[in-house]
């Protein structure tokens, strides 16, 4: 199963932040690679440098005679088409729900329609809610504490999907794995996440402050913690298991560099030249109190974070503070 390359790869959600970044790497090392997106969040200006060497096809997950024409030809199908964004979660759950799971049934009914017996499949590290180790291991229970908060649409969506990609590829597959990503950060992946928020809020805060440190708001104490990874790791990640995951195999993918949402936020600021005076407000429910992956799995196929939040924070700082006019107004 180790020797991947040169074959033809569907990338569902291939115009999302994450779905770009591997069709980038994928077409720049010689393979053919197939697009499939409805461009809701994504963007081909993301494939701008590849766009012409790629196939691209519009259409939404949900529509299960698009999906399988998409799946015609293609050796893997790399599943990562969903609603992401904390915002979603809470104000359009129906949709999130709709998107994850009519589409995860329709890319597995679309393999077996075309014959294609190699899935990899998106998760998420948001199937944990409060996992009882960190780091946080693949075996940790998978939770959902109040299906009544949307919140967890998203998670519920996620656990449902691998549900499915496990069971359902018991049979006619040669390979099924799922990757959890932990907190992927990099330019352009949105404005609904902590990161961009935090840099867009900084920037404006600096500008407008004269003296001593910048007054910055966050939600909870800031004693939550988060373990960020670069885009370019993650995708690194991301290849190493098409091309080497298990069948069945279940990977976390994410750098086990743990930070408290306190000092990111102060990290952020430091990135104009400021000192940071953080204030606390209420914290919406459901949110995780800590979370940090190990990915002993994953290193054990040869891969290696190495980008720490240090050197790669201030790129994409800079970036939303560049691009601070796009930020939907709230």
């Amino acid at each position: 199963m180790n020797n991947r390359k040169n074959r033809h790869f569907l990338v569902t959600g291939g115009t999302g932040f994450l779905g770009a970044a591997l069709v980038n790497r994928l077409v720049a090392r010689g393979d053919k690679v197939t697009v499939f997106d409805n461009n809701w969040r994504g963007s081909t200006g993301r494939l701008s440098a590849v766009i012409d060497s790629v196939n691209f096809i519009e259409g939404d997950i949900r529509d299960v005679e698009s999906v399988t024409r998409a799946c015609e030809g293609v050796d893997s199908v790399i599943h990562m088409a969903f609603v992401n964004g904390t915002r979603f979660f809470y104000e359009q759950p129906e949709l999130v729900l709709d998107v994850g799971i009519r589409g995860m049934l329709n890319v597995i009914g679309a393999c077996r329609a075309q014959g294609v017996r190699d899935l990899v499949v998106a998760s998420s590290s948001e199937v944990y809610q409060t996992p009882p180790d960190v780091p946080t291991d693949e075996s940790a229970p998978m939770s959902i504490p109040d299906p009544r908060n949307p919140r967890y649409s998203y998670a519920g969506g996620k656990i449902l999907s691998e549900l499915i990609a496990f069971n359902y590829g018991k049979t006619g597959f040669d390979r099924v794995c799922v990757f959890r990503p932990h907190n992927v950060y990099g330019p352009d992946m949105g404005w609904e996440h902590v990161i961009p928020e935090f840099s867009v809020r900084a920037s404006r805060a600096v500008e407008s402050h004269s003296d001593g440190p910048v007054e910055f708001v966050i939600q909870g104490s800031g004693a939550q913690t988060r373990a960020f990874i670069h885009v370019d790791d993650f995708t690194d990640g991301l290849l190493v298991i098409v091309d080497k995951g298990e069948h069945m195999g279940l990977y976390h993918i994410g750098n086990p560099e743990e930070i408290s949402i306190g000092d990111l936020a102060k990290m952020v600021v430091g990135c104009f030249g400021q000192d940071a005076e953080i204030k606390f407000s209420d914290e919406p429910g459901g949110a995780t109190q800590r979370r940090c992956p190990d990915i002993t799995k994953l290193r054990s196929l040869g891969f290696e974070p190495l980008t720490p939040l240090e050197k790669g924070l201030p790129s994409v700082v800079d970036w939303y503070a560049e691009h601070r006019s796009q930020a939907p107004s709230s």
